[in-house]
């Protein structure tokens, strides 16, 4: 196969992002014509790490491009457990913000589960207190975890049928693979969660007609552990030299996908835009 027909095979997550960005953005547009509300992002950092500071201005740049408020909360790495939540309480309320990120990870001395558990589940803009967790598992999905929202917004936008399929997912994390299944679970899809105890993963990634990779183990999924067709979303980053890799051995295993996500440039965009789309949506809740 040439060169330039894996083009149409490539889920651009950039593409897809800018179009929820624009809607974002019109919606901003018209809460505050309608009520006279900007929605307002507050994100906190502790500690100097060099990634979640990236990760950070990523997130203010949508903010800017869509209109929405934002704001730093820089705190120092010796930051107290007391002092943290402290920071989450007032945010809370605070009328002028609606979504509160608290950017992970933090500095070891710290509880991050009490902290995520600290802020107004109505400001959770990334969907992780236990209260919209559970409404997740119910089939009341709010404000949930950005990263599956984007895949699950690419299947709907790239019309891929989920009922039915054998969805694979490699990873159990709380950030994607736990709230994944459940949205998979959710839309009827038949589940398999895997991860670093799991035997023979070979097996079920060759089963997967929907798979979903997010162990940050750079091409742990080879060209010979899928099938012809699947469609493959690649969660996963590692960096290395200076330049970034999936999970995926994108180069090769393209050859066999009928739609995949390539690293950077995929996944990755989207989580960011379903990010300013959950302020919008805690904003409109007010």
């Amino acid at each position: 196969m040439a060169e330039e027909n894996y083009d149409s095979k490539k889920i651009d997550g950039r593409s897809l992002s800018n179009k929820v960005e624009e809607q974002v953005k019109q919606g901003v547009k018209q809460l505050k014509a309608e009520k006279g509300i900007v929605p307002g992002l507050a994100t906190i950092l502790v500690g100097e790490d060099i990634a979640s500071k990236m990760y950070v201005r990523l997130k203010h740049k949508a903010c800017e491009r869509v209109g929405i408020h934002a704001e730093d909360h820089n705190m120092p790495e010796s930051t107290t457990q007391e002092e943290l939540m402290e920071r989450i309480v007032e945010l809370n309320s605070r009328k002028d913000i609606h979504g509160i990120l608290l950017q992970l990870p933090l500095p070891k001395h710290l509880n991050d589960k009490s902290a995520m558990i600290a802020i107004d589940p109505a400001k959770d803009a990334d969907g992780f207190h236990p209260y919209n967790m559970g409404k997740l598992l119910i089939g009341e999905e709010g404000l949930v975890p950005c990263t599956p929202k984007g895949v699950i917004r690419a299947l709907e936008e790239y019309n891929i049928p989920v009922q039915g399929k054998h969805a694979v997912i490699v990873g159990h994390s709380n950030v994607v693979g736990k709230p994944m299944a459940a949205m998979l679970v959710n839309r009827n899809a038949t589940v398999s969660v895997c991860h670093v105890f799991t035997n023979e993963l070979k097996k079920f990634t060759l089963d997967a007609d929907i798979l979903v990779v997010g162990t940050g183990v750079k091409h742990l999924i080879k060209a010979e552990m899928v099938k012809e067709g699947v469609v493959i979303f690649d969660v996963g980053i590692t960096e290395e030299n200076g330049k970034v890799y999936g999970d995926v051995d994108f180069d090769n295993v393209v050859k066999k996908a009928s739609l995949i996500t390539p690293v950077p440039g995929g996944v990755g965009p989207m989580t960011i835009a379903i990010l300013m789309e959950h302020v919008l949506t805690a904003a409109k809740n007010v």
